[in-house]
């Protein structure tokens, strides 16, 4: 009898151990304001597919998190039905580019692959990138989708740059075509389009922000960026100082050794060119 309550024990243990920075389907509900039925109910609909424990489970990442305060936002205050969101989110999660170029990279394995390069274990490679090792497996799994932020910081962890994480060509090439161009794509809404392809003082990129999409987090490395704001709006926070918002048309520099976080604040998709000099983003 006492070999069974250690063993229920251990198991339970293990449980909570496997869902460390992942929240159950009640905590979600809580922190949504909704109901929990809610989010079966969008899950049954197919606008989000939670990871699931050992047990069988639901349980949520925060870039998942991040996607369905997007689909409460897209109710709530545009007034969208399901099939509307479903729509909405289509335009960022589905893996079709709106130019006709390639589709995103699968980042899971990409990311095993690194840390298994760099000879980490689960557990060390998500401390030093701050993040859980349950969030991290599920990011290898394709069970999660990383944040713009989480992947900057699991590529200083592994000692290279966001750049590893695209599809790149064999050879480089001067020219990038539309329907040529790699990219990866968070669940939440950014799409990164890279430009230019074997540079080596400069890293060019276009990003689509969908409304209410952003970074999910600071983040800082070496060298210095500029941003040309092609169309929507952009807010970009710098050492959580300075607040800055950015328009059609606006031109911004910044230090990249500069904790810098953004949003897309407005009800519009935000369309900008973001150079990184040299490629440590």
């Amino acid at each position: 009898m006492r070999g069974q309550t250690v063993n229920r024990t251990k198991i339970r243990a293990r449980g909570r151990v496997a869902r460390i920075g992942l929240l159950t389907v009640s905590e979600t509900a809580r922190v949504l304001g909704v109901s929990p039925s809610t989010l079966r109910l969008w899950e049954s609909v197919g606008l989000v597919t939670p990871a699931r424990s050992h047990g069988r489970y639901r349980l949520y990442s925060p870039e998942l998190l991040e996607v369905l305060k997007r689909i409460k936002y897209l109710r709530d205050v545009k007034q969208l039905n399901l099939p509307g969101i479903r729509q909405m989110l289509g335009k960022t999660i589905t893996g079709k580019s709106t130019n006709g170029g390639a589709r995103p990279t699968e980042l899971g394995p990409k990311l095993r692959r690194l840390r298994k390069r760099t000879g980490f274990g689960v557990v060390e490679a998500a401390k030093k990138a701050k993040i859980s090792a349950g969030f991290l497996s599920a990011i290898e799994l394709s069970r999660a989708n990383p944040s713009v932020a989480t992947l900057q910081r699991l590529a200083a962890a592994y000692g290279t740059t966001v750049l590893d994480f695209f599809d790149l060509p064999k050879q480089s090439n001067h020219l990038v075509r539309p329907r040529d161009r790699r990219a990866i794509q968070t669940q939440s809404g950014v799409r990164i389009e890279l430009l230019s392809v074997g540079a080596r003082q400069l890293e060019s990129q276009l990003f689509r922000v969908q409304p209410g999409a952003g970074s999910d987090g600071s983040y800082s490395h070496q060298g210095e960026e500029f941003i040309f704001m092609i169309a929507g709006t952009l807010e970009i926070w710098l050492d959580e100082l300075q607040c800055h918002t950015l328009h059609e048309g606006d031109g911004f520099w910044f230090e990249s050794t500069v904790g810098h976080r953004w949003y897309n604040p407005a009800s519009e998709e935000a369309v900008l060119l973001w150079v990184n000099t040299p490629p440590t983003f």
